[in-house]
């Protein structure tokens, strides 16, 4: 089945200590269309200017994604500015510029609207709630989010969490959101606030999914050499929710094994920069990681 994705599309310009590289294709509904198109079609809600360069609409095509929903917009594309310390485990924004996206309001072509797995990827939470509300009977919804929507717009976030499945959220935001250090207490109250399904991205360390069944602990997957983790939790939920969409079941049936996935996808994000690495990835190294963690973890 096709996955609907939204967020954000933009140009990101990323220095590390060793390399800079500017106006690379970025944005959660970027990073996030492309892992889950190695699983599933994908259909694409996300705003770009005029600067928007043409080889990057080519390699959403070459990916197989629908770009009925991506609009052009008199502007200029959303840009994101930002350096890594050395260890990659910490970044600061260098700049950040909306253009378009500043007032972006996304209206889903009626070939969308039927879409039955929905990935509102990491933008606000009020906007999330607009491109819910076209989905006509969406089977599971996946919503993302980030920091600063806790701050600024977190009775939207809450409003929004009533009407999702699963919530994906890191170790950090969760403390934030729950106002606790436990992160299975914290858990346990994200789950009061509605979700279904919770998982809580710890980097490095992996991840935690909370559902009916109980706690699963997935590894993030061990990499000789981080180039870039832009992107990386986007590519993680993209890749989830792309493979959950191919598997015949309950949702709880498979999501285990679709954190995997997920977290798989991810570690091919951060090898490269931007999306070089992912890019230039197939599904037949996506199926062989998973196999090696399946044997790093087995016992």
């Amino acid at each position: 089945m096709s996955v609907l994705i939204v967020g954000s599309t933009a140009l990101d310009s990323i220095k590390t200590a060793t390399k800079e590289n500017p106006k690379l294709l970025g944005g959660s509904a970027s990073h996030a269309a492309v892992a889950a198109s190695f699983f599933a079609p994908v259909n694409m809600v996300g705003a770009v200017g005029h600067d928007f360069p043409k080889k990057y609409i080519q390699l959403y095509r070459k990916h197989g994604i629908n770009l009925d929903g991506l609009q052009s917009l008199d502007g200029t594309t959303f840009h994101w500015s930002g350096e890594y310390a050395a260890d990659m485990n910490h970044r600061r924004t260098l700049s950040t510029e909306l253009g378009v996206f500043e007032g972006f309001t996304p209206h889903l072509p009626d070939s969308y609207r039927d879409s039955e797995f929905v990935l509102l990827a990491n933008i606000a939470p009020s906007i999330q709630m607009h491109v819910l509300e076209q989905v006509k009977n969406p089977k599971f919804v996946v919503a993302d989010t980030m920091d600063l929507w806790l701050n600024i717009a977190l009775p939207d976030l809450l409003r929004l969490l009533k009407r999702v499945d699963a919530f994906v959220l890191n170790d950090s935001e969760a403390r934030q959101l729950t106002d606790e250090r436990n992160m299975v207490v914290a858990l346990k109250k994200i789950h009061r606030l509605g979700p279904k399904y919770v998982i809580i991205k710890k980097g490095e360390h992996g991840s935690i999914l909370s559902g009916p069944d109980g706690l699963f602990l997935a590894p993030a997957v061990p990499i000789q050499k981080v180039v870039d983790p832009t992107g990386a939790g986007d590519s993680f939920v993209g890749g989830l929710l792309g493979y959950l969409a191919t598997q015949n079941g309950q949702i709880e049936k498979n999501l285990r094994k679709a954190v995997v996935v997920g977290s798989v996808v991810a570690s091919f994000c951060c090898e490269g920069f931007g999306l070089s690495r992912t890019t230039k990835t197939t599904r037949v190294m996506i199926d062989d990681r998973c196999k090696l963690v399946e044997r790093l973890t087995k016992f």
